[in-house]
């Protein structure tokens, strides 16, 4: 994320944010997750653009594939309110998933690479990173271990497969980013604590 991509997401959290802002306060109601997380998620996501489409067909402000919509009974990927609470919901789910022994921050920055290359890439990253004696449960570890996922020494180990980690890793990075500035810029609802952007120090 460069200096212009910084100051295009000033420019969109002034004008285009403020139309969402109330659904994604409901979906920290709903979750219990800093609403200015779920909006910095949706912006690396989509831009905020409701009607987003990739070349994959995922769809709408959380960019959800047909499969986890019908089973978040989501109707229309391309309503945003629809999209935001179950993005919302499928954060959590990711989170859930991991082991007990992650501790916060690291386990939601853990969820929103899942978020990206699903669980079953992260659970082979995890195991990935036994391998090369990094620890699995601290993101600034994990970092170094998801692009290993495209390499075939190491995904050929794994029953999930090549991915693309080292994509994950930047969306990821992109999220901290955005939520650091909508910490600064927009104000917290009542509930859950921010996280602090940093976990235990880079060895």
């Amino acid at each position: 994320l460069d200096a212009a991509g910084i100051v295009r997401f000033l420019d969109d959290a002034r004008a285009r944010l403020p139309a969402w802002r109330r659904d994604f306060q409901a979906a920290q109601d709903l979750s219990g997750i800093d609403w200015r997380l779920l909006a910095a998620l949706a912006y690396q996501e989509s831009k905020w653009d409701p009607l987003a489409t990739s070349y994959t067909n995922v769809r709408g402000m959380m960019m959800l594939t047909e499969d986890t919509a019908d089973r978040l009974r989501v109707t229309d990927r391309l309503d945003a309110r629809q999209s935001i609470l179950a993005g919302a919901r499928y954060l959590v789910e990711l989170k859930e998933q991991l082991p007990p022994e992650v501790a916060e921050p690291d386990r939601t920055w853990l969820a929103l690479a899942a978020y990206n290359l699903g669980m079953g890439h992260m659970n082979g990253a995890r195991f990935v990173a036994t391998l090369v004696k990094r620890d699995p449960n601290a993101w600034h570890e994990m970092k170094q271990v998801l692009p290993l996922l495209a390499q075939p020494e190491y995904y050929a180990r794994l029953k999930s497969g090549a991915a693309r980690g080292g994509e994950a890793v930047i969306m990821t990075e992109n999220i901290r980013t955005y939520y650091d500035i909508l910490r600064r810029h927009e104000k917290a609802a009542s509930g859950p604590q921010a996280f602090p952007m940093s976990s235990s120090p880079a060895m």
